[in-house]
């Protein structure tokens, strides 16, 4: 591996970028569990629900709601408003029962998160996260 091709890993937008680009799966089913929305309607919620930290561009959104739709996570209703044509997105219940089984794995990574961060306050590594 070049050494161009080595991620800096002390930048915090390198660790945003990993960060956002593993969320944004998770966050589009979070707000299609509220309720259908389209594309656009979609990204904005994401970013209001997250506070800006992730919001997913349309050459994120569009591929992610594809493989939700080809899965059988959600459907798409097309509606025309003024005079233009936008899919809206619905959860299935395929997409309802993904959702809760992403919230349980992301709770149990947000568990270990915590760990770590008190391993950096100073107290020591648990059993769980030492190797072996």
């Amino acid at each position: 591996m070049a050494k161009a091709d080595i991620p800096d890993f002390l930048s915090r937008s390198y660790w945003n970028g990993t960060i956002k680009m593993s969320l944004s799966k998770f966050f589009i089913l979070c707000v299609l569990h509220r309720g259908p929305l389209h594309g656009y309607e979609i990204a904005r919620e994401v970013s209001a629900l997250t506070h800006g930290c992730c919001t997913p561009a349309e050459g994120t959104i569009y591929p992610v709601l594809r493989q939700y739709e080809q899965g059988g996570y959600v459907t798409v209703q097309n509606e025309t408003v003024s005079g233009r044509q936008r899919r809206v997105y619905s959860l299935t219940d395929k997409g309802r029962e993904a959702f809760r089984v992403a919230v349980a794995a992301w709770m149990d990574v947000t568990e270990c998160l915590l760990e770590c961060r008190n391993v950096l306050d100073g107290e020591s590594m648990p059993d769980a996260l030492r190797a072996g």
